[in-house]
């Protein structure tokens, strides 16, 4: 926090009643491990701890203040609450209203951390950029973000994601967005939500909060996105994507050992352009950060060298070789959106040799669970041989079955991992994708061993 607050400060934009004193805070934790001297201590409960229960071991590390939703047996001054979240909210929304600087929400159901970073690569060609640090995308993580905020950035890009409808409005109402990015609608979360016509709308939340000028930046080739006017949601809508009602497109697409090249067209311009990663979906990412660039006033060709700057975050799409063979670990997470683009990238490779997809389970799909895997069977020549791994997985190695399709499948991972060393050899190209609780890098770590 580069602006400190005095506790009775806080006391007044969270609604609190403050004891014990007004002591200055010049940081904000939500965990005893991370308090440093002069911090604010926020109690936050959680499913398997409860903060409150530890305010006075944040005041032996240091803290200068508390919030707490009880009474504390401490001799620094608490600031007591109904619900510490909504004070950790309301304090963070305040903070970020003391810097004028443009904000970007980045939203949906897939591609929201490699779109946050490439939005972020672009305007860092002109404007200081701040950027969520890795997904750092719910209400306490956001938040943390926003305290990082100082007047030494002109632009900040925020990863906004939900589990549930109403959050993704508490995101926005709290960052005060001046554009909104939505990558697409599919079947994250669908457990909870049901349909992708609530996920849709779950997403459209990111508006609630945004500047009433802001424009909202959608994939206009996504079947729910492209459905958006000016007229509803009420703003201007930007769409972008390989379509040609898109106003800002790709065509003539060059696939590169190491990236994309593509033909950026807007207006009557057209451009050539790269992206220094694999897959079609990486050229949408581009595209919408062309989109961003261009409202916030950067000129085409600044934007254009913006995409060379792009690096990915965490376990997404990383390639590297190990001996004689190729890895494209892919492994943060997974939805039948991501396999189809990982599979993508697979199939498009440029070497040679044979292609190998080892996928893990796509987890909180719910009751459409089954069908989902299943449906993965259309990508069946995405590859010259499959190795599933997890439970859910059975329902691809049935279809695979029914087509004669070879296929290696097993519940075990040590058992699918021998099963793949035994079946690799010098050229292969070995992709690994699924959800992140499958921990697909575990099976990975083996190559090349």
């Amino acid at each position: 926090m580069s602006v400190k607050y005095t506790a009775g400060e806080i006391a007044k934009i969270t609604g609190g009643t403050l004891s014990g004193g007004n002591a200055e805070v010049s940081g904000v934790s939500t965990d005893t491990r991370t308090v440093c001297e002069n911090d604010l201590f926020i109690a936050i409960k959680g499913e398997n701890f409860d903060g409150n229960d530890f305010v006075a071991d944040a005041e032996k590390k240091g803290a200068a203040a508390a919030i707490s939703d009880r009474e504390q047996d401490v001799r620094i001054p608490v600031i007591r609450v109904r619900d510490t979240r909504e004070a950790l909210l309301a304090l963070a929304h305040d903070y970020r209203e003391k810097f004028a600087l443009k904000v970007v929400g980045v939203t949906g159901s897939v591609g929201k951390t490699s779109t946050k970073d490439m939005i972020a690569a672009v305007l860092s060609k002109k404007l200081r950029t701040f950027k969520t640090d890795g997904n750092f995308n719910n209400d306490i993580g956001m938040s943390k973000m926003l305290f990082e905020l100082s007047g030494d950035y002109d632009a900040a890009v925020l990863e906004m994601g939900m589990s549930a409808r109403g959050e993704i409005s508490v995101l926005s109402k709290t960052a005060h967005p001046q554009c909104c990015v939505i990558t697409n609608i599919g079947f994250c979360h669908i457990e909870n939500l049901k349909t992708q016509e609530n996920i849709l709308r779950a997403k459209l939340e990111i508006l609630d909060g945004a500047d009433k000028n802001a424009p909202l930046i959608v994939c206009g080739d996504d079947e729910f996105l492209r459905e958006l006017s000016s007229e509803n949601p009420g703003r201007r809508v930007i769409k972008y994507g390989f379509s040609e009602t898109c106003s800002v497109r790709a065509e003539d697409i060059t696939h590169l050992e190491n990236g994309e090249e593509f033909t950026l067209i807007f207006g009557d311009n057209r451009l050539r352009a790269s992206v220094p990663a694999a897959g079609e979906h990486m050229i949408l990412n581009a595209l919408a950060a062309f989109c961003v660039g261009l409202e916030f006033e950067l000129e085409p060709s600044e934007i254009i060298s913006g995409f060379a700057d792009y690096t990915p975050s965490g376990m997404r799409q990383k390639i590297e070789k190990r001996g004689g063979v190729t890895i494209i670990l892919d492994c943060y997470n997974a939805s039948p959106t991501s396999m189809r683009s990982s599979l993508s990238v697979l199939k498009n490779r440029p070497e040679r040799g044979r292609k190998i997809a080892v996928l893990g389970d796509m987890l909180e799909l719910g009751e459409r669970s089954h069908d989902l895997h299943a449906n993965l069977v259309e990508l069946s020549d995405c590859a010259d041989l499959f190795f599933l791994y997890g439970q859910e997985m059975k329902a691809l190695r049935d279809e695979f079955s029914r087509r004669e399709i070879p296929v290696f499948h097993s519940e075990s991972k040590s058992e699918i991992t021998e099963m793949l060393l035994e079946n690799v050899r010098d050229g292969d190209i070995i992709l690994f994708k699924g959800s992140r609780g499958m921990k697909m890098e575990e099976i990975a770590q083996r190559i090349g061993v």
